[in-house]
């Protein structure tokens, strides 16, 4: 599956699943695109043992767990 694809088969789902967790859609968008950016980047290593979908939602909440880990730096 080439990125246009992937991007137009899953972008929803993977949106709304970072919702969930950020519950701001700016902040949503920008952890769904960089999610997309990091999966394109590393579909070499994507040994296809999950679904596309579970994969990049593994992706994507790791996206947001750096991004709630530099929110707590900056409050601090």
């Amino acid at each position: 599956m080439d990125f246009d694809q992937l991007y137009n088969a899953y972008y929803m789902e993977v949106y709304s699943y970072v919702m969930t967790l950020v519950k701001n859609t700016h902040l949503a968008e920008e952890i769904t695109q960089e999610s997309f950016f990091k999966a394109i980047k590393s579909k070499k290593q994507y040994r296809g043992n999950a679904s596309e979908l579970t994969w990049l939602c593994a992706i994507a909440k790791n996206c947001c767990m750096d991004e709630f880990r530099k929110q707590s730096r900056h409050k601090e």
